[in-house]
């Protein structure tokens, strides 16, 4: 089964006193690459969350995105900073009596003044409360983890569709390759042969010798080997996509595979229509490579 590194899934789910939001993001990318995004209440969650992607996601960068919004948000805690305002105090005082300023310092300057007071967020719940929350963020993770595999299994299929009809494609231009090759090995034998017997009206010669070197120069053009390790490359991709295992990395292996017996049968092979074939097979793994790029 193969399936897309793309994909998108979103899921926003009601627990208790605040509202859950998580949304999952996965592109294309060489390695497994996770990023997470989560409330610092939750930090403590992190490493669970991270192993949950790991477990179910090969390859591919995946954004992790949770949001918490509390229905009755805690009020913030308001910190007194008494040494600095002692000493704005003392100043203002030393001002006054000079008569630079007159009044009070009172309850609004020391909202205007900054650093006088210190607003901090204070904790949402008790433990008790986290840890049920935390539990609620991994569940809806989980369910939105599993809506994004659906898209992405689905975009999988579509991969597959196209990606065994290239396979098919490559399955017969190999055969033709290999039918086009034969017969110009059996020309080139034969255009020998007959060049030989004319020079042997002019010049004796060993007729076994000479038969023995034309059977040598033709069999540089003998491409059987490749299309033999082709082939098994063909039925090696047929068995990887037939698995449930991630094999993205494992196709793109192939390819090169493929791509080099193909260079090698285009530099040994003789016959009419051989390179306008291997042109095409060149082709065929290129638009192959270009979707393996986006399998898992």
């Amino acid at each position: 089964m193969l399936r897309s590194m793309t994909g998108f899934a979103s899921q926003t789910r009601e627990e208790g006193r605040a509202t859950i939001g998580v949304t999952i993001r996965a592109v294309n990318h060489r390695y497994l690459d996770v990023q997470l995004r989560v409330p610092t209440s939750l930090a403590a969650a992190e490493t669970r969350l991270r192993a949950a992607l790991q477990k179910q996601i090969a390859r591919g960068r995946v954004e992790l995105s949770v949001s918490v919004q509390w229905r009755e948000p805690p009020a913030p805690e308001v910190e007194l900073h008494e040494e600095f305002v002692q000493r704005i105090g003392e100043a203002i005082a030393r001002a006054r009596e000079q008569g630079l300023v007159s009044g009070q310092l009172t309850p609004g300057d020391l909202v205007r003044i900054p650093q006088a007071l210190v607003f901090k967020e204070r904790a949402a719940d008790p433990p008790e409360v986290v840890e049920q929350l935390t539990a609620a963020v991994e569940a809806a993770v989980d369910d939105t983890l599993s809506a994004l595999n659906e898209m992405r299994e689905r975009e999988g299929a579509h991969l597959r569709a196209d990606l065994d009809g290239r396979r098919g494609t490559l399955a017969g231009l190999i055969d033709r390759i290999e039918a086009a090759a034969a017969e110009g090995r059996a020309g080139v034998e034969a255009r020998l042969t007959e060049r030989v017997r004319d020079l042997a009206r002019d010049i004796p010669a060993d007729a076994a010798a000479i038969a023995q070197e034309i059977v040598r120069t033709a069999s540089r053009s003998d491409i059987s080997e490749e299309v033999v390790r082709f082939r098994a490359h063909l039925a090696h991709w047929s068995a990887l996509t037939a698995g449930d295992e991630p094999s993205g990395r494992k196709f793109d292996f192939l390819l090169q595979e493929m791509n080099r017996e193909v260079n090698t049968i285009g530099s040994k092979a003789d016959g009419l229509g051989v390179t306008e074939l291997i042109v095409d097979g060149k082709a065929e793994l290129e638009k192959m490579r270009e979707q393996v790029q986006n399998v898992e």
